[in-house]
Parts: structure tokens; sequence; C-alpha cells
């Protein structure tokens, strides 16, 4: 008679315990996907059509086209932020059907601590919503048409920062201008001591010839005598 276990390893129950393993999720099972974007890593998050998350993923820049050119068309939500339209654009071209949505709607739907992924499944969990408000997604033309308005509402805004700070500084000399921009420097501006104020904006020519940049090194005690001479006889 050979070898036998003890009787305590005869007697003990084996046990298999599953395997909880995340398996690959299938791409076909995908219905819904949130995608939180970012300049360089984006959160994809995806569901199926029971509402079960099948998929948690990490893209870099030049991997989201890629990775949503090998899934069948789905529901793709974003939030209305910065390249947003873009994206969007690319994605609808694929065959996704992509909805934009505020930022301030998706912020509702964030269940833990803010960061991509939970970001990415608040966006996922809102574009579901029948009473959610989406954003039309604007062409690369209604795009650009609104980069030139931005862009000449700055240059005014500028524009308008300058004359302002002109105003002040000029205020300090006693020149008052009126506020405007055709009001306060269309007129000569009001001052009560003009002759003083006209000896300290006083700017002297610029010199012509070929020494005009000796001529300049040369010129330039005597201008600053000048303009001191100029203001001791208006105080006098």
């Amino acid at each position: 008679m050979g070898w036998m276990a003890p009787l305590r390893h005869r007697r003990a129950n084996l046990v298999f315990l599953a395997n909880h393993q995340e398996r690959e999720p299938s791409m076909s099972e995908i219905t819904t996907i949130g995608l939180d974007l970012a300049k360089h890593v984006f959160q994809v998050h995806g569901i199926d059509a029971e509402g079960t998350t099948v998929l948690r993923k990490r893209l870099r820049r030049g991997q989201v086209l890629a990775f949503f050119s090998r899934i069948p068309r789905c529901l793709v939500g974003l939030e209305a932020c910065a390249t947003a339209h873009y994206w969007a654009r690319e994605l609808a071209a694929l065959g996704h059907e992509v909805r934009l949505m505020p930022a301030q709607y998706v912020k509702a739907y964030i269940k833990r601590n803010k960061n991509d992924a939970a970001d990415a499944e608040a966006i996922c969990e809102a574009v579901q919503r029948p009473t959610m408000r989406f954003v039309p997604v604007k062409t690369a033309e209604q795009q650009a048409t609104q980069l030139l308005h931005r862009g000449r509402e700055q240059l005014v805004r500028q524009r308008t920062m300058l004359v302002n700070a002109l105003r002040a500084h000029l205020a300090e000399f006693g020149m008052v201008a009126a506020q405007g921009l055709r009001n306060g420097f269309g007129r000569k501006p009001r001052s009560a001591g003009s002759a003083r104020g006209q000896a300290l904006f006083r700017l002297p020519r610029r010199p012509s010839g070929r020494n005009a940049r000796g001529a300049t090194r040369s010129s330039a005690p005597d201008r600053a005598g000048c303009c001191c001479s100029d203001l001791a006889r208006n105080q006098e």
C-alpha cells in the first residue's frame, strides 16, 4: 500500500474562487462615452445599454482619433470648453453622435472629488439626461468669424486702456482732457498752466542728414537745457 495523505488533508474541501480580474471590454458593448478633454491626456468613460461601466481609459492626444475610429458608432458627450468644437467635428466625421454641454450643467453629476475620471463619468451621465441643454457645434467658418470679432474687441479694449492711461498722466501735469477718444484728443486739452505744460511736453525734432546719430548725441544736452530754460521763464 502506497503513501496516503493525512485524514485532515483528505477531508479538506477544495474551494475555487472566481476570477475577479477585469476583462477587456468588447467594443460592441459601448453605447455612450463621456470624454474629458485636456491638452495632453484625455479620460474616456464608456457604458453599455444597461448603464454598466465597461470602459475606463486614459488616452494621449495622438491616440484619441485612432481609438474612436476602432469602435462602432455611439453617443459621445463633451463639455463645451476650449477645443471642444474641434474635437466634436473630428468625432462627428468618424460617424459618432457628438453632443456638447455647458460645464456648469455637468458639475451637478460629479459624485466624488473632482478629477479626470470623475469628470468623464459625470459627462457620460449628463449626456443621457432628457432635459439636458446642449450647445450646437460650430463649423470652422463660424469659429473663424468669431475669432475676428474677438480680436477686434481686444484691440478696442487695449486702445481704451491706453487713452485712459494717457489722460491720467496728463492730469498729473494739470492738463485735463474730456472723456472719449474723439472728445479728449481731437482738441487741445485744457490746462491751468498751459505754458508750463507745453514746455514739459515739448518733443525734440529728429535730426536729419548723414550725421543724424551723432547729431542726436551732441544735441541732447542742449535740448535738455532748452527745456529747463523754458520752465524757468514760465515760473518767473
